[in-house]
């Protein structure tokens, strides 16, 4: 069964703007697979279509030169309207400029491109491509995609509905999802050994292909070892100097191999939320893993993690990300120098929106002491308690506080509720 994705919703919306459709994602997300079905899709409505993956070594003797590519593109399609499919163009030298010159040229073909989420070439796509393109980020599964997946789609348009009737069976797809994470070839392999096999060569790949040979790191074991302890403390604040001295980096090196690890799509910075700078923790970030499986790899628990705790607060930032995305907003963490702390502030620029996860069966609606005092100074119109069972709502100092199961944030209740 092929796993459907929500991206090529929004890529075939895409399709009659002029612009570069630009998939950018993780190695092994599903990229590849994502075009395919789009241009089978364009294909079945009649239109005429071309596909080149630079991973092949005939496809890349046409990239040459732009009027060599031309030449394949005319002889495969014509002169005339046309959807040309272009997938690992970071194997392309310059591929910024390459794509830039071709947009330039007004021809009739709409570009529909992949890569992965390397340095080289993200830096490329925003210096040559500014007005020229759309950059739409492919994660591995979303918990909704996996869970849709993993019940054959029986409960697509009724999700929250399933996990009101059926919630042990809920319970377990989280576990699940938790242990494992969401790329795809992990997703869809049944044997314990087999979703093993897959994660370690997915790794592996990232390692030596991404970080080795094309961010040119020679220390790998430093590297991998930095992954380790990311791992070992998502949703702690990261202190840079112990972390520096305990991997023997300079402090510019380690920023590097970070910076490295965000563009690669593999770690995502939590910033500190602060309007008083004597009060409240304004400089260190905290890091969260864009996916479970992979962290959990790195630490060695793979597909069974001990410690779930920061694990679900992980899995609930990630639910936050797709609610903000393509908005102003951002997703900060708020502590005090006292102790205080909130784990995620989604600031909108006007009043705050703090969320706090417990990894429990709530039984009873209330807060800690944390967010009672984030309320307190703040006074924000709404406050949320993400759990695993419970849904209510209490009243705070008039701030509403919504209490809510996890499967809730599968439909955004940030902004609409």
């Amino acid at each position: 069964m092929v796993i459907k994705r929500c991206l090529l919703h929004e890529l075939k919306k895409h399709l009659s703007r002029r612009e570069i459709s630009f998939v950018v994602g993780p190695r092994q997300a599903g990229k590849t697979t994502l075009l395919l079905l789009l241009k089978d899709f364009l294909e079945k409505e009649g239109k005429r279509t071309v596909f080149f993956n630079l991973d092949i070594e005939s496809h890349k003797v046409h990239f040459k030169s732009q009027s060599s590519l031309l030449r394949k593109i005319e002889l495969e399609i014509g002169k005339r309207e046309g959807y040309v499919f272009i997938d690992e163009i970071q194997r392309k030298e310059n591929a910024g400029v390459f794509l830039k010159g071709l947009y330039d040229m007004g021809l009739p073909y709409k570009f529909i491109v992949s890569g992965s989420g390397s340095v080289e070439l993200k830096q490329e796509i925003y210096e040559s491509l500014a007005g020229r393109k759309r950059i739409f980020e492919l994660t591995t599964l979303s918990f909704k995609e996996f869970v849709n997946f993993r019940t054959d789609y029986r409960y697509e348009e009724k999700i929250l509905e399933f996990f009101e009737v059926e919630p042990e069976r809920g319970r377990e797809l989280l576990e699940e999802y938790l242990g494992f994470g969401g790329y795809p070839r992990v997703v869809l392999e049944e044997e314990f050994s087999e979703k093993l096999y897959e994660m370690e060569e997915i790794y592996q790949s990232y390692i030596e292909k991404d970080i080795t040979w094309l961010l040119r790191v020679k220390k790998t074991d430093a590297f991998s070892n930095l992954v380790k302890i990311l791992a070992a403390r998502i949703g702690s604040v990261f202190n840079y100097s112990q972390v520096a001295s305990s991997l023997g980096l300079s402090f510019q090196t380690l920023k590097e191999y970070l910076w490295f690890l965000e563009k690669t799509f593999v770690i995502c910075r939590v910033s500190p939320y602060f309007r008083n700078i004597e009060k409240e923790i304004t400089k260190a970030p905290v890091f969260y893993f864009y996916d479970l499986g992979m962290r959990n790899f790195a630490l060695g628990v793979f597909g069974h993690p001990e410690e779930r705790g920061f694990l679900f607060q992980n899995f609930v930032f990630n639910l936050l990300k797709q609610y903000i995305r393509g908005t102003p907003f951002r997703i900060c963490y708020w502590r005090t120098a006292n102790g205080a702390e909130v784990d995620f502030v989604i600031d909108t620029g006007r009043s705050p929106l703090p969320v706090e996860v417990k990894y429990q069966r709530m039984k009873t609606p209330g807060i800690t002491r944390s967010l009672r005092s984030f309320i307190k100074h703040y006074k924000p119109e709404k406050a949320f308690v993400v759990n695993l069972d419970l849904e209510s709502r209490i009243e705070v100092e008039n701030t509403t506080v919504y209490i809510l199961p996890y499967y809730r944030l599968l439909e955004n209740p940030f902004f609409d509720t």
